[in-house]
């Protein structure tokens, strides 16, 4: 979704957990309690839809490399384990859209498929085979919209319905099999290419009037149309995913109707949500896996901002705690940025100007990339308790053992407490640090060291061996 809208200025509000501030000293410790477990983390992740990897291929081979460790590596990048991609719907990219697959009316919705593939996908396919030589290895596949021809308002931008849907009635007949063929077909060009696409939404912000590419679903039409794409994603080997909608709490409509709906639920593979007409803070009502797959803090009014902690929305402490709420509060089990890079006055993790051959990096690339980097697919989120004021604390075991602790100090004081983990490392991240390895942070033996958590930061505690996995 591209952020141009004035509704983000409106709707997007920065979680600020609330708390006195904590004082310097020693607190009651943090203690683990790993036999309360709660969500499963498929990982975290960012888009590389409308054409931005095109950005970052464009740039000369030594600045590529560059941004493609930034973007992409485990040790010195964001580190993410999820890209989400865009199945273009478009003939012509005046959105900066990819290109559809079917860009022209085969002669109806039962007329013998004419589709096109260029290799390409708008950058899409060169970036995922980056990613696939850095260890990524899942690839979640959303569309925008129908092409034109299968809607009712016969274009792609502003909305408009699937022709075929209960409601919608159009001459030209009923195109519901016809665009879940469409969208399976996008996966098998994929699989062409040596890339598996896991995971294939049908909808995004279906409660989103946009003038790019956009198409509506009342929550009956999408657990409607669940029922008919997934027995052909299932035939295909492809996870289904729904709804994208625009709000977190926007969403319970989506998850109601299609748990209400037995034949749809059963077809559900993965339910979805954004984090702009409201945040990602408390679980959604179903009971499928969930992952947040769009948000990004607006860039109107901030502009292209670095800043750790500069008082915006925009600043990478905001997206720390954006993080935390959606892993701790809502029980996402995935989180997934807007977009990894862009250009202008952006909210990306990385900031590209292909005039200049040059490039920038937001403080939020290393916000994202603590949680990224450590807490790994497979982990689980256990308990935690005693957290003082002012902290905003999580933690996590990965499969292999390894336990993680995140915590944002949201006051303006240094606060010193106890930890439930054996030889902890600790990485700070803050005005002055970058995901950086501060040992002496941690003092003390045994299974609770003391751990001093620096004001407005971010501290990675990782106990085991990090990096490994």
């Amino acid at each position: 979704m591209l952020r141009s809208r004035t509704l983000v200025t409106a709707v997007t509000a920065l979680t600020v957990l609330a708390g006195t501030p904590a004082h310097a000293g020693p607190r009651p410790g943090l203690d683990l309690d790993r036999a309360e477990t709660h969500q499963h983390i498929d990982g975290f992740g960012y888009s590389i839809a409308f054409q931005r990897a095109t950005l970052v291929h464009n740039l000369s081979e030594a600045k590529r490399a560059e941004v493609l460790d930034l973007l992409l590596d485990r040790r010195k990048g964001a580190a993410p384990t999820i890209l989400r991609l865009g199945i273009g719907s478009s003939t012509t990219d005046v959105y900066d859209n990819m290109l559809s697959i079917q860009p022209n009316d085969p002669g109806g919705p039962t007329a013998t498929p004419n589709y096109q593939w260029d290799g390409w996908d708008g950058g899409q396919v060169w970036y995922t085979k980056e990613a696939r030589k850095r260890g990524i290895n899942r690839f979640y596949a959303d569309a925008w919209s129908a092409p034109g021809y299968m809607k009712d308002n016969g274009t792609d931008a502003n909305g408009g319905s699937l022709c075929g849907l209960a409601g919608v009635t159009c001459a030209s007949g009923d195109w519901r099999e016809a665009y879940a063929r469409y969208l399976v077909q996008y996966a098998k060009f994929y699989q062409r290419e040596g890339i598996r696409i896991d995971e294939i939404g049908f909808t995004n912000e279906p409660d989103w009037t946009a003038p790019y590419a956009s198409m509506r679903f009342t929550p009956a039409q999408a657990a409607e149309f669940v029922k008919v794409i997934g027995p052909i994603a299932e035939q295909a080997g492809v996870d289904l995913a729904c709804c994208d909608s625009f709000g977190w709490q926007q969403s319970d409509a989506y998850g109601q109707a299609i748990e209400a709906d037995p034949e749809a639920r059963r077809h559900l593979d993965l339910f979805t949500g954004h984090g702009y007409a409201s945040p990602s803070d408390r679980p959604l009502p179903t009971t499928a896996p969930v992952w947040m797959t769009e948000w990004a803090p607006s860039s109107v009014s901030d502009g292209w901002n670095e800043a750790w902690d500069s008082g915006k929305g925009t600043d990478g402490i905001a997206v720390a705690q954006r993080i935390h709420d959606t892993l701790a509060k809502a029980d996402a089990s995935a989180f997934v940025y807007w977009l990894g890079s862009s250009r202008g006055a952006t909210a990306a993790l990385v900031q590209v100007d292909n005039t200049t051959d040059s490039y920038r990096v937001s403080s939020r690339l290393y916000a994202f990339a603590a949680y990224s980097r450590f807490i790994r697919p497979g982990a689980v989120r256990i308990g935690v308790d005693g957290a003082p004021a002012g902290l905003a604390v999580s933690a996590y075991r990965n499969a292999d053992g390894t336990e993680v602790v995140q915590i944002i100090n949201t006051s303006t004081e240094t606060v010193r407490t106890t930890v439930d983990l054996r030889k902890p490392t600790a990485y700070l991240t803050d005005s002055t640090h970058k995901l950086e390895e501060a040992p002496g942070l941690v003092t003390g033996h045994g299974g609770h060291p003391t751990v001093e958590l620096a004001p407005r930061s971010l501290t990675t505690l990782v106990s085991g061996h990090p990096g490994r996995g």
